[in-house]
């Protein structure tokens, strides 16, 4: 499924001859109650609409996980869409984790003190393979103790 967004309207898609500032991509994981949520371009006051309502209607997944490696920029529309995402999903026994965050969208979870908050994996394969490890995990510092983040130099 796809959703695309310009001024927040799921579906409407760009004017013609201009790409969409914003779009979803939904698939499931196969053999498992695992959704991938895939948003590219820009998530921001403007666009969070069709993240919202993929979010929204894959809510009964017992795992959702955000690939964020399309997002080029995340202002905190996004980034309180997300955390209340994942409350919905811990309150209803689900888990939202996230995949291939990189600059500069890395840099608002880990300012704000979101990365104490989510379990975030460097991108969707190593996030669905059942026993790979986070890059971070909740509680944890994101000053290196929980291994290289996306983005940092080896």
């Amino acid at each position: 499924m796809r959703m695309d967004g310009e001024q927040g309207m799921p579906g409407s898609g760009p004017p013609p001859g201009r790409p969409a500032r914003f779009r979803v991509d939904v698939r499931p994981a196969w053999g498992r109650e695992t959704v991938v949520i895939a948003p590219f371009g820009e998530l921001d006051h403007d666009t969070v609409e069709p993240l919202g309502t993929a979010l929204e209607k894959n809510s009964g997944a017992a795992r959702i996980v955000v690939d964020c490696a399309g997002l080029d920029f995340c202002d905190s529309t996004g980034l309180n869409l997300l955390l209340r995402a994942r409350a919905r999903a811990v309150e209803a026994g689900a888990e939202l984790d996230l995949a291939g965050l990189r600059p500069p969208v890395d840099r608002m979870f880990e300012i704000t003190g979101a990365l104490r908050v989510f379990r975030v994996y460097a991108d969707v394969r190593e996030a669905l393979a059942t026993d790979a490890p986070a890059v971070h995990e909740p509680g944890r510092p994101a000053d290196g103790a929980g291994g290289a983040r996306p983005g940092d130099p080896e």
